[in-house]
């Protein structure tokens, strides 16, 4: 088992550097866009809906993108607030710009409420039961940064309800259904990642875990390395058997998608490897942006699932667009 590691930062550097950005450079540093990634989500009712060559329903789900991106900046710049007097205590969120002082309340709350506003006039675009799932995602997340945060599993239940808000809401804006298998998959896959962040955290605070987040004062490393291998082995096999399940293969005219199990296994358990590092830390979009080979089997996985859904239409799509 890996031993904890308390990760120093070079305090001097960092002040630094938040002394020299401005204050339109904190804000977007404090909308986090890399956890943009998270809504990637969004788009698996367009592939599994077989509808990535229609061009109204790419960009009704790139608008959804953008709505729960905008939506998520917005709660992240509030959590940064309530947490300021937390954050300082944590080695690196001491730097967020927030609880350095280096972004003001009074901006970081304007920005906020642009953010959220302008993603609810989105929704409302999308349409009323795509703004009522943005609405719930946005009250649960709220309700998350307020009080379910400090409950013992009900955090980490939490978070992953957010990201099956995020399949759903993908699902409404290109008008297809969202199959119970893909929302426990997700469920399933969200609540792994919310897990290891929390055993990541333990990792790198120690026994000073407690203090940045009481709830850490409920969780071991052992309890949640038992958690996380249980849990990926669910979600692995609960992909496979949808990919196999008679109805999905009467959807989708094959039974080839089982194939693309082999992209689930080895990026699960790349991640796995990858987090057995603590100085890697817990953080699942930065480690996707910056390893490769997570990267390439997420796209891989996409292409190959592209490909199998989609071969007849995109032949034909190809097949007409050369005609005129």
């Amino acid at each position: 088992m890996s031993q904890p590691v308390e990760i120093v930062l070079a305090a001097n550097d960092a002040e630094l550097a938040l002394e020299n950005k401005g204050t339109l450079r904190s804000i977007v540093t404090t909308m986090r866009p890399h956890q943009w990634v998270k809504n990637l989500f969004i788009f698996a009712p367009l592939l599994f809906g077989k509808k990535l060559t229609d061009p109204e329903s790419i960009g009704y789900s790139v608008l959804a993108f953008i709505v729960f991106s905008f939506l998520a900046s917005g709660l992240y710049i509030f959590n940064d607030w309530i947490d300021a007097e937390e954050d300082r205590a944590h080695p690196e969120k001491r730097y967020r710009p927030i609880s350095s002082g280096a972004l003001s309340i009074p901006a970081a709350l304007f920005s906020m409420a642009f953010l959220v506003t302008t993603a609810f006039v989105i929704a409302g675009f999308i349409g009323i039961e795509f703004f009522s799932i943005s609405a719930l995602y946005f009250l649960l997340t709220l309700s998350y940064c307020l009080a379910l945060k400090k409950i013992f599993i009900v955090d980490a239940m939490t978070i992953s309800t957010g990201f099956v808000l995020r399949v759903v809401g993908g699902a409404i804006a290109v008008n297809v259904f969202a199959s119970h298998w893909l929302i426990v998959c997700a469920f399933l896959l969200a609540l792994f990642l919310a897990f290891t962040k929390r055993r990541q955290e333990l990792l790198t605070l120690t026994t000073s875990a407690g203090n940045h987040r009481a709830v850490l004062n409920e969780y071991s490393v052992t309890y949640l390395g038992q958690v996380n291998n249980i849990l990926i082995g669910a979600a692995i096999v609960c992909y496979a058997l949808y990919t196999v399940a008679p109805e999905t293969i009467d959807k989708f005219g094959t039974d080839k998608l089982i194939y693309g199990t082999i992209f689930v296994i080895y990026g699960m358990l790349r991640y796995m490897r990858l987090i057995d590092d603590p100085k890697n830390g817990g953080n699942p979009s930065k480690m996707l942006l910056k390893d490769k080979a997570l990267m390439l089997t997420v796209f891989g996985w996409g292409i190959y699932n592209a490909i199998v859904l989609n071969h007849v239409e995109i032949t034909t799509w190809f097949g007409k667009a050369f005609e005129s």
